[in-house]
């Protein structure tokens, strides 16, 4: 039973259908800059262009060959260094690699509860999301249903009953009456009795 109330617990909440509103919602917000940074890129493509086209690709390699002997002759130094601590200090290295181990927990734990933090906020985005679209449709619906139903017509005030006075029979203006009809009582089936055999 426990299986069941946690399925209908997941299947109920609707957290995760907030949270794609949010995301959607939050989509449409940054789609909305695309424009402005279309038109930066625009104004600022000409300039850019230029500079690549005056630069002379003789220098360009220079740079790149000179960057790619510094990267490799850092990464020997630091290779050097780490061979060399691994040989004096094997025991320090493990203490080491217990404390960045517990580290990487902890930053795993700590991105874990602000990746929570993050799911709730847009889920209560699309939560305010949901609410106002909903508010939309509920105005759009009054506005279409006013507009197609006609305007209801007033009832009219029922009529004030006069008591009866005794009027005198020879008058002409003595209301016709009719007949009450009668009202016939249902039909009733005669039920069955269920006999039971005789014990022996």
């Amino acid at each position: 039973m426990a299986i069941t109330d946690d399925l209908r617990k997941t299947f109920s909440d609707p957290t995760p259908l907030y949270f794609a509103a949010g995301t959607a919602d939050l989509a449409l917000q940054q789609a909305r800059k695309v424009p402005a940074l279309v038109e930066q890129l625009r104004a600022e493509a000409p300039a850019r262009i230029e500079a690549v086209r005056n630069t002379d690709p003789k220098a360009v390699q220079e740079r790149a060959t000179v960057r790619v002997r510094e990267t490799q002759e850092n990464l020997q130094a630091k290779v050097g260094e780490l061979i060399g601590s691994l040989d004096t200090d094997l025991k320090k290295l493990g203490e080491n690699a217990q404390d960045l181990a517990l580290r990487g927990v902890g930053i795993a734990a700590e991105y874990a509860v602000k990746a929570r933090e993050t799911y709730e906020k847009v889920a209560e985005r699309g939560e305010q999301t949901v609410k106002t679209w909903r508010g939309e449709a509920a105005e759009g619906i009054e506005d279409i249903a006013v507009a197609v139903e006609p305007a209801p017509e007033p009832k009219p005030a029922p009529e004030p009953v006069e008591p009866k006075a005794d009027k005198p029979a020879g008058t002409a203006s003595a209301a016709v009456k009719k007949p009450a009809a009668a009202k016939k009582a249902p039909v009733r089936k005669p039920t069955a009795k269920k006999t039971t055999p005789p014990a022996k």
